[in-house]
């Protein structure tokens, strides 16, 4: 019962998000960090990538992630990687199947075509079908498409943290009809808070980037065999000044409600302390997303953190005592519970991946990734 009245929050949340959202209004080239880190990157990027938008039916919401934003990437043969959101991914399909046929697998479309297509997303994979290997003026792209109420889902509750952990890296979001970008700094909120649950008292800037981005690798069964085992070190690397646009407003946040201190080591990047106190922790757990909130608070022993009325128990009585005592205990569940739902989505998004990439795409791709692997133990 609980469990379906957290979905049931979550669904009256997402659809109250998106139906509040004025669809007229179209914004181009804005992203989760500052306009003006849009301006430092390379000018002719942005119209090379956003070009591709331009072969594909309607979206409402669109975003570059990965290594293509690497402000030192000038391997033009990595394919450029987009997330889009539709409001409904079935007539999206079928939109798209009669532009762009050659995008999938043959297969899913003689034996049901786009019913088939979000079937499996749905059922099977993370909510998002992806079309990897996609020609477009000379380079290779990769673009997913999800529904946009389980977007939302993932973002405001970490539902299966599969979509939430990308948005918690740098992306460029060129179209946003939903204010998704509105929606997302509290998605990284959360991710700053569960990273300094997950710290210990003294840390760098650094530091704390990484175990951000870690966030959403914790569990993933591609870093066993099928990722460089340096990937989290080379994204902070990377893209560390996007970082720093991105989560340094949260920084200063908690800063001033005295949760953090900062000071300077002299090369533009922060030493960090933290208050490891109770205080912190109740505050620090407030800020997670609410499922992850009442999912700590049953395993450190709250009873009802939802009452009879349906009515949200925020950390109140003896449970917030509770988890101000054990700290360790909460940031353990916290750690636990995000392994979990990133071993379940990896893991499902892997089995549908192979269905609808087929054998020739999925075994290049799997190729690819095992060979970067196997470079970073060499």
């Amino acid at each position: 019962m609980q469990a379906t009245r957290l979905l049931v929050e979550l669904d009256s949340l997402s659809q109250s998000f998106l139906s509040t959202r004025n669809h007229s209004q179209f914004r181009h080239n804005c992203s989760i960090f500052p306009r003006s880190e849009l301006r430092s990157m390379d000018a002719g990027k942005i119209p090379e990538h956003t070009s591709f938008l331009d072969t594909l039916p309607p979206v409402e919401f669109a975003c570059i992630y990965g290594s293509s934003l690497h402000p030192n990437n000038s391997d033009k043969t990595s394919m450029i990687d987009y997330i889009l959101g539709v409001a409904n991914p079935q007539q999206w399909h079928t939109e798209n199947l009669k532009l762009n046929r050659d995008h999938y697998v043959s297969w899913m479309i003689h034996l049901g075509g786009a019913q088939l297509i979000t079937g499996v997303a749905d059922h099977i994979g993370a909510r998002i079908h992806f079309n990897p290997f996609v020609s477009h003026r000379d380079r290779m792209f990769k673009y997913g498409v999800v529904r946009m109420n389980d977007l939302v889902r993932d973002i405001s509750g970490w539902e299966s943290f599969y979509l939430s952990g990308r948005l918690q890296k740098p992306v460029n979001v060129v179209v946003d009809k939903s204010e998704i970008e509105k929606l997302n700094s509290v998605n990284v909120k959360a991710a700053t808070a569960a990273a300094l649950l997950l710290l210990p008292s003294k840390f760098s800037e650094e530091e704390l980037y990484a175990k951000i981005c870690s966030l959403s690798y914790m569990g993933d069964l591609r870093m066993l065999f099928a990722e460089d085992r340096n990937k989290v070190r080379k994204i902070v690397q990377g893209q560390f000044e996007l970082f720093q646009q991105m989560y340094n407003p949260f920084i200063e946040e908690f800063a001033a409600q005295d949760l953090l201190r900062m000071s300077s080591s002299g090369d533009q990047k922060l030493n960090l302390i933290q208050d490891c106190g109770s205080s912190t922790t109740c505050s620090l757990v407030s800020s997670l997303p609410l499922p992850l909130r009442c999912h700590t608070g049953m395993k450190l022993g709250e009873k009802k953190p939802i009452d009879e009325s349906g009515t949200i128990n925020h950390w109140a009585g003896r449970a917030t005592q509770k988890v101000a005592i054990k700290r360790e205990e909460a940031a353990d569940c916290i750690r636990k519970t995000l392994r979990r739902k990133v071993m379940v989505s990896s893991a499902r998004q892997a089995v549908a991946g192979l269905l609808t990439a087929g054998a020739v795409h999925g075994v290049k791709y799997v190729g690819s990734k095992m060979k970067k692997a196997w470079r970073s133990w060499r």
